[in-house]
């Protein structure tokens, strides 16, 4: 057969001389996902058999192999399960076919340390490549059930591979790594040795639901002996707690999530009744590069009956928690089941209700016991767990008990709703919020000047999603919740009826400027105020109380859909000297040319300061120096 050379995708190279150089301080976990990757094949080859009970497959005793040649000083990992066509060897041998590949690759060499770098791997899923940890070279050889023909594909690890096909592959896929020579100091072991694989295989895939076989050598005056079956092949999630280690129900996690690094928590359900289930869910210590993109795959892996029926099984966790692995095991579901029957199934619905408070009260649990791990929690997945407040009205209450929000009451310790209604202000009957891109920009907004003048806390809302859930949740405990930059503000003073004519006064005086100036500045607002939440900028724009905002206008575009631009409110500070200014120059002169591009300016200045553009940069930098030269 023709043999062909490849050159390795670049992303590709570059993550197998991390891999091979210097990522891995522990060089055992090479052969865990190996095993992983071979249970996997397995899996699918059952699903697909009962899929299609035409397959030309032999399913009749499923197992994985591990075959030592001391001489060669080769180790095989062989399954006989789905295999792979010569494409498909190609796509996912050759490449790493993910959007996220090269903002992987930045976060893997900014690692700090090697346990990070190992975490990233992990989170990545390219067990395969782990093989040159241990090897010189690689030969894969696979056939893919029902075909006639197989692949055989072949590399060193460094810029190029081989495929050829090959006539004489057995279904199933088998690994040939040929080893390196053994460097203890380096937790390089000798591959070969009975013992060390018997205790790797033990310690890291002892729960794998297929047999891992091998044959032991033979001893002094015995016969050669059979194959022999080195892990217990138990269900962790059927076994009671007692039974199991944490250091099982890890190694379970890091086999399901392809992670290094150990769970943040474990989480144990037993439904039992007319419909029994059980589930062993995990909380991951650290989010995933790839948890807000499309190409994300959520879920947790469905069996039926200790029959794998499903990786990613989307319907049985919300997407909010699709963070959350783990094995839901039912007991009366059919074996042969679609994701469309599954969207439908009264029984999956009933799972997922179960599963998601299950989850909302172990983390809410983790609240109240332990704030070091909610701490971690809430950063590496609090941005994904609002979104619940938006899509999940049944649970939403449980979602604010475990939600926490940076406030302008502390720099350092986040609050929770609860915490900021119990210190409310005597007479305050709102909760107040602002949202932005980072702390500092909206603690500097001038729509905070009152706030912080009168010592009111406000939320400082930084996440995309907290444009959203402030409006879908609407009230706390019967207070409002309301932002800082929308709506008139009315916060009060110890003089209400003195304030109120102040008032009044301001806004028949201002009337002829403000007047004006909405006829100047008609395309971009629609009505000009006097402010009450400014004490020190000259100028806000603001939205009105039942408006989109800018940032959430922007964010209906960038998922295609088309939304009307919004005319924004002018707010002014008659007691600041340029506003004052202004209102004299209004007054003194009937030639306003000048003064109508001082109020466009003013304007621009408003949105600059509260992070937005100026609509005509060029005609801005223009009037600004045309200023500046006049001081001069």
């Amino acid at each position: 057969m023709t043999t062909e050379t490849f050159e390795f995708q670049v992303e590709a190279r570059q993550l197998l001389q991390l891999m091979i150089h210097s990522v891995y301080s522990n060089k055992d976990v090479f052969l865990r996902e190996l095993v992983s990757n071979a249970s996997d094949a397995l899996d699918k080859l059952r699903l697909e058999k009962l899929r299609d009970d035409s397959l030309d497959a032999d399913v009749s005793d499923l197992h994985i192999e591990l075959d030592v040649d001391k001489e060669a000083r080769t180790l095989t990992v062989r399954d006989n399960g789905i295999g792979m066509s010569y494409d498909e060897v190609g796509k996912l041998i050759g490449t790493i076919a993910n959007s996220g590949t090269a903002a992987f690759l930045e976060e893997l060499k900014e690692a700090k340390d090697a346990a990070g770098a190992e975490g990233l791997i992990g989170r990545f899923g390219v067990g395969f490549y782990s093989g040159f940890m241990a090897a010189d070279e690689v030969t894969l050889v696979t056939r893919r059930a029902g075909e006639g023909q197989g692949t055989r594909w072949t590399s060193r690890g460094e810029a190029t591979y081989t495929l050829e096909r090959v006539d004489d592959a057995p279904q199933g896929t088998s690994v040939t790594l040929h080893l390196k020579p053994a460097d203890p100091e380096n937790q390089l072991h000798d591959y070969t040795s009975e013992w060390t694989l018997r205790e790797i295989v033990k310690r890291y895939s002892d729960f794998i639901t297929w047999p891992i076989r091998m044959v032991p050598e033979a001893r002094d005056g015995q016969d050669a002996p059979g194959p022999e079956t080195l892990n217990s092949m138990k269900a962790l999630w059927a076994r009671s707690r007692d039974e199991v280690s944490d250091d099982e129900y890890h190694e379970l996690y890091k086999h399901i999530s392809h992670d290094w690094r150990e769970p943040l928590e474990t989480i144990r359900l037993q439904a039992e009744g007319t419909f029994e289930y059980q589930a062993l869910l995990f909380v991951p210590s650290h989010a995933p590069h790839d948890l807000f993109t499309r190409d994300f795959r959520r879920g947790v892996q469905l069996y039926v009956k200790r029959v794998f029926i499903m990786d990613d099984c989307e319907a049985l966790l919300p997407p909010y928690l699709r963070f959350v692995k783990g094995v839901v095991d039912a007991q009366d579901l059919s074996l042969n089941v679609s994701r469309e029957i599954l969207q439908q199934d009264r029984h999956i619905r009933m799972m997922q209700r179960r599963l998601t408070k299950k989850v909302l009260s172990t983390v809410k649990e983790i609240k109240t016991k332990d704030a070091d791990r909610y701490s971690t929690f809430w950063r590496e997945f609090g941005t994904a767990l609002k979104e619940g407040l938006v899509t999940d009205s049944e649970n939403r209450d449980a979602i604010l008990a475990v939600s926490s929000f940076a406030t302008t009451h502390s720099a350092d310790e986040p609050t929770t709703l609860a915490q900021y209604v119990e210190r409310m202000k005597d007479g305050q009957d709102d909760i107040w919020f602002i949202t932005g891109e980072s702390r500092q920009s909206i603690e500097n907004s001038p729509h905070m000047e009152a706030f912080r003048a009168k010592g009111i806390e406000v939320l400082l809302l930084t996440d995309a999603v907290d444009e959203v859930w402030v409006d879908a949740v609407g009230t706390y405990e019967g207070k409002k919740l309301r932002s800082v930059a929308k709506g008139e503000i009315d916060l009060g003073t110890e003089d209400e009826e003195k304030a109120g004519e102040e008032r009044e006064k301001q806004a028949e005086e201002y009337a002829g400027l403000l007047g004006w100036m909405r006829e100047r500045l008609e395309e971009d607002i629609k009505e000009v105020r006097l402010s009450t939440r400014l004490t020190v900028s000259p100028a806000c724009v603001v939205s009105d109380a039942h408006d989109l905002t800018p940032a959430l206008e922007n964010m209906y575009r960038a998922m295609g859909q088309e939304v009307p631009r919004t005319k924004r409110i002018l707010e002014l500070n008659p007691g600041h000297a340029l506003v004052k200014g202004l209102h004299q120059a209004y007054r003194a002169s009937e030639d306003r040319t000048e003064l109508a591009e001082s109020a466009e300016l003013l304007h621009t200045l408003a949105v600059l300061a509260e992070g937005g553009q100026p609509k005509d940069p060029a005609r801005f930098v223009r009037l600004v120096a045309d200023r500046l030269e006049r001081t001069l």
